[in-house]
């Protein structure tokens, strides 16, 4: 019963939640198969021409068919109406330049083709030593995304040699699985990337030039879908970040005015298109308001990898050196600790990225990666506010990109090592997160430190899932409008829902909807906190009513620290707990 108790406080709690330049034509050869087109290809939605794939295919086993139906949600019918389905081990070869990275991308529409049905689809995909996809299944995968059809992009670092195989290979450990594929583009890039720094280590750098990149965000913040034929020459998509948001307090969007021009000066335009950097979403004006949340955003990623997380910045209100000036957080550690955009650009409508690498670690609870901004007292800037323009996610590998825990590389290894050596001499095998966010309206950050225990889920789904409807995406929101409406059990899961204490579930929300008060004075302090829940534990222990006083003693919860780092100042005034207790 403890360790239902202390999930249910770890899955309730986590959550609770233009006038620019024309576009340049950045990439360099290119090209777009339509697996499964006939003579003279076709053309999509945006007018781009699609060719047959026959051409480049070697070896294997393999049909063509037309899709049996047409989801009203696909935007084109090249190239996902038509596919190559693989009955055996088959590999494309495309010439390419040896020193050159380039954007791989595959694109999955599962539907019935003619025999095939995609729930026997089982497969893997490798490129030269490179492994993209392993046992995958896109149906499984869309019907757990709420979506169609799917579409992964890498990029794939210069590798040595003037061809790039592409090899779908069926799985041997389900009968009759196939390999399947609707469409494949392959677009030579400039290098995009360089040396970044690993956050949590101030004096290292990762050098990304020779790894591989799976793209698993790719978000124009404050603005609207950007689709590859608005691109600077890359055919990227951006979407809305919207969905990604935590908590209520979301900030304000931005537009450029018409008579801003976005003046790249020496940065490549092909960094990303001009749409980007024309809108943005900040703060506000509100001073006292800005002080009291984090800006913040969640995303959904595979434990044990490494990212690299970019950030765009351009600002076109302000226009001298620490007018705003704010930190950048990512997963609880400081990336950033005064980020002044005009500082870096030097002018209004100068846009600028910033690239930081992390490791998420494998461990319970460590599949989300948050990004969250807050104003820097220490600068006294002129205005307590933050920005920021867009935002992509990239994992990184040598040799495998594939899905939840990759085979380690030696260089994940290395960094694996120093982490645990990390770990080891600041850490406590003594404690367990309860919750965490970012401050004030948009959400908390609480840790605190109990004897750990087998985790269960409360409600059998992720904190943030974009894929749910809307009012549901949230978990941490979706919980308190049940709780409002008096509904709060209908977020339990059906197969535990009996064992959990409704009173006890009761004290709880209420303890957790005080952390997410807009008003600072209103918000528990970390003891009032930790009083409330282990209150709310006595009550689930004890069903018959005898619960003893709680006590926080000693040997089963760490004495918070706010005086011994330089982010004092922000846990504290945020009600957060320590940078120390946050990076366990």
């Amino acid at each position: 019963m403890h360790s239902t108790i202390a999930c249910l406080l770890l899955v309730f709690c986590f959550p609770v939640f233009l006038n620019a330049v024309p576009p340049d034509k950045g990439g360099g050869d290119s090209l777009m198969l339509g697996c499964g087109l006939g003579e003279g290809g076709g053309k999509d939605s945006d007018g781009r021409q699609w060719t047959p794939d026959n051409k480049y295919l070697s070896g294997g086993n393999s049909v063509t068919s037309k899709a049996s139906f047409q989801d009203p949600s696909l935007f084109s019918e090249v190239p996902y109406m038509t596919s190559r389905v693989f009955t055996s081990e088959a590999t494309y070869k495309f010439p390419v330049k040896p020193d050159k990275r380039y954007w791989l991308r595959l694109h999955f529409y599962p539907a019935v083709y003619n025999t095939f049905d995609p729930a026997n689809s089982y497969f893997s995909v490798t490129s030269n030593a490179v492994t993209l996809l392993s046992n995958f299944s896109a149906s499984i995968t869309c019907q757990a995304l709420s979506q169609a059809y799917l579409d992964r992009e890498y990029s794939l670092a210069p590798l040595d040699s003037d061809t790039l195989t592409l090899t779908f290979k069926p799985s041997e450990k389900q009968n009759g699985a196939f390999a399947f594929v609707n469409g494949i583009q392959l677009i030579e890039i400039p290098e995009l990337f360089d040396s970044a720094p690993l956050v949590g280590y101030s004096d290292q750098t990762m050098d990304t030039k020779s790894l591989h990149f799976q793209t698993m965000f790719r978000l124009n913040v404050g603005g609207q879908f950007i689709s590859p034929k608005q691109d600077s020459g890359l055919s990227r998509m951006w979407y809305d970040d919207t969905p990604y948001l935590y908590g209520a307090a979301t900030g304000v969007t931005n537009q450029a005015t018409k008579d801003v021009k976005i003046d790249y000066k020496t940065m490549p335009q092909n960094i990303a298109p001009p749409n980007v950097y024309s809108t943005s979403r900040s703060m506000g004006n509100n001073k006292d308001v800005n002080m009291g949340f984090n800006l913040t955003w969640i995303f959904q990623v595979d434990p044990g990898s490494m990212y690299l997380t970019r950030l765009h910045f351009c600002d076109y209100f302000y226009s001298k050196v620490n007018e705003i000036v704010f930190k950048i957080f990512i997963n609880n550690q400081t990336a950033e600790a005064e980020a002044d955009v005009i500082g870096w650009t030097g002018g209004k409508g100068v846009p600028t990225y910033k690239d930081y690498v992390i490791y998420v670690k494998d461990e319970a609870g460590d599949d989300q990666l948050w990004l969250a901004l807050h104003p820097a007292l220490e600068t006294k800037p002129e205005f307590y506010d933050s920005l920021l323009n867009g935002v992509e996610v990239f994992k990184l590998n040598d040799t495998d990109l594939s899905g939840p825990n990759p085979q380690p590389s030696e260089m994940l290894i290395q960094h694996e090592e120093h982490a645990k050596t990390f770990q080891n001499k600041h850490g406590s095998n003594k404690t367990f997160v309860i919750g965490s966010a970012a401050g004030g309206a948009a959400g908390f950050a609480l840790v605190a430190a109990i004897p750990k225990h087998e985790p269960r889920s409360l409600c059998s789904r992720p904190a943030l899932n974009p894929s749910l409807p809307k009012e549901q995406v949230s978990l941490a929101e979706w919980a308190l409008y049940n709780k409002r409406r008096g509904t709060l059990e209908d977020i339990i899961d059906p197969n535990i829902k009996g064992q959990i204490n409704p009173e006890s579930l009761k004290k709880f929300a209420d303890a957790a909807e005080k952390c997410v008060s807009d008003l600072g004075f209103e918000r528990p302090s970390m003891n009032d906190l930790l009083w409330n829940l282990e209150f709310a534990l006595n009550v689930q222990q004890n069903p018959n009513g005898t619960t003893h006083e709680p006590c926080l003693e000693e040997s089963e919860f760490e004495d918070v620290n706010l005086e011994k780092n330089d982010m004092a100042a922000h846990y504290k005034n945020l009600s957060l707990g320590s940078e120390h207790d946050l990076s366990h």
